[in-house]
């Protein structure tokens, strides 16, 4: 048996999605990952095949600089990162208004190559990211099945039932207090690009495939198998009744290489520690780091920090008994630190859940601000807005999730991947 997997070039999009592929692999089933350059590193390292794909202008190996992307995306990257200055509207805005280039990007041409390697590889299952909207149209329109995987915040579907928009959060963090009006151009704006979004999502499928009915929202469509790369425990029963049938799986884990210097600081102290990541794009907003970094300073705590691609000196004097280093094993850290702070991206949420990991949440952009009052309301999560919060805020926020203490991991009876794995197998007996 083969699986194919389809990924962006994206390596926090790839990481879960090849996490679940293991599941596959383990029972020596062969898997191939369609997915671009950037990550073609990463899909080696799990032992699986690479099937080049470019689904995106830009990519991310681990940590995205715009120095580093094509011409043009440089300019779209940088103005998102100056958009996040602003808060949280105009982030929310800059990305409904890129939307169309972020999410369908020369959509005949990547659907037509998405054709093209599974005809090639052959695959019996397929998985996709339910963000790569030009592969899922290809399979669509060639009404091919798949597993449509729905990584971060489950407002990624979003539920026209319940009024909601794609790009317009449900809901936010006490942190965070817009205008009504701010809220009401923001939510037209959401509903223009998700109108436009579809149109542009029939024309393609009429040009792929003239014989399927066109969508009615291309934001709400889905494939024939849904899992949510999320934990159940924090959607709200009412949310839950009103999505189609699906699957959750919690954290998608994924494995580590052994770090020797990881390792030996970590095992210098039983001290507890803070760990601190803003993940791949926000690691960029090391103002905000730097006041995280003032706040332990002042608590006198022992931290590991990813500064990503800031620059390490803007975090301040560093204590030696921190680990400070561009890049960090994030699972590695997660098993033993007492508390993190976050940006609220789906990985470090879901990963230090399942370490039972109290958190302290900075959200940016996109569904980071459904996530944090997600977190905030069932009290596993302390948010704060993130260009307002003081190093005496975060300084008073990490002492309140230290005094919350590790809570116990929120793994499910089976890992995520053997959910997905076996979840397919009862639907396809069941069908």
């Amino acid at each position: 048996m083969t699986l194919l997997i389809i990924s962006p070039d994206y390596a926090s999009h790839l990481y879960p999605l090849a996490s679940m592929g293991r599941a596959w692999q383990d029972r020596g089933h062969r898997v191939v990952v369609a997915t671009g350059a950037a990550t073609a590193e990463i899909v080696r390292s799990f032992g699986f095949a690479h099937a080049p794909l470019q689904l995106s202008q830009g990519s991310n190996p681990g940590t995205i600089r715009a120095e580093d992307q094509p011409k043009g995306e440089d300019e779209v990257l940088r103005g998102f990162f100056e958009a996040t200055r602003d808060g949280m509207i105009p982030t929310l805005a800059y990305q409904a208004r890129a939307r169309l280039h972020d999410l369908m990007w020369q959509p005949v041409s990547s659907a037509r190559a998405v054709r093209s390697i599974i005809d090639e590889v052959a695959p019996d299952e397929i998985i996709i990211d339910h963000l790569a909207y030009s592969a899922r149209l290809a399979v669509e329109a060639a009404q091919i099945p798949y597993i449509d995987v729905v990584l971060g915040h489950p407002t990624a579907l979003p539920l026209p039932a319940a009024g909601e928009v794609y790009g317009f959060p449900p809901a936010w963090p006490e942190a965070f207090a817009p205008a009504a009006a701010e809220l009401h151009e923001l939510r037209e704006l959401c509903d223009e690009v998700s109108e436009r979004f579809t149109r542009e999502w029939n024309a393609v499928l009429a040009e792929l495939a003239p014989e399927r009915p066109p969508a009615a929202n291309a934001f709400a469509a889905h494939g024939d198998f849904l899992v949510f790369n999320y934990p159940e425990s924090l959607v709200s029963p009412q949310r839950r009744e009103l999505l189609p049938p699906h699957t959750f799986v919690g954290s998608l884990l994924r494995p580590e290489r052994h770090d020797d210097e990881v390792a030996a600081w970590l095992e210098q102290s039983d001290e507890p520690f803070v760990y601190v990541s803003f993940g791949s794009f926000l690691s960029v907003r090391g103002d905000v780091l730097a006041r995280v970094a003032a706040a332990l300073r002042e608590r006198g705590l022992r931290a590991a920090i990813a500064h990503g691609s800031s620059s390490p000196e803007e975090l301040g004097p560093l204590p030696e008994n921190w680990l400070v280093r561009g890049f960090l094993p994030q699972l590695t850290l997660l098993e033993r630190a007492a508390a993190a702070v976050t940006h609220g991206g789906n990985n470090s949420v879901t990963e230090a859940l399942a370490c039972g990991v109290p958190l302290v949440v900075l959200p940016f952009s996109t569904d980071q601000f459904a996530g944090a009052e997600a977190l905030e309301r069932t009290g596993l999560g302390i948010a704060l807005a993130p260009n307002e919060a003081s190093p005496a805020d975060l300084a008073q926020a990490i002492g309140s999730a230290l005094e919350r203490g590790r809570a116990e991991p929120s793994h499910p009876a089976e890992p995520g991947p053997e959910i997905a794995y076996r979840s397919r197998r009862l639907d396809r007996r069941l069908r």
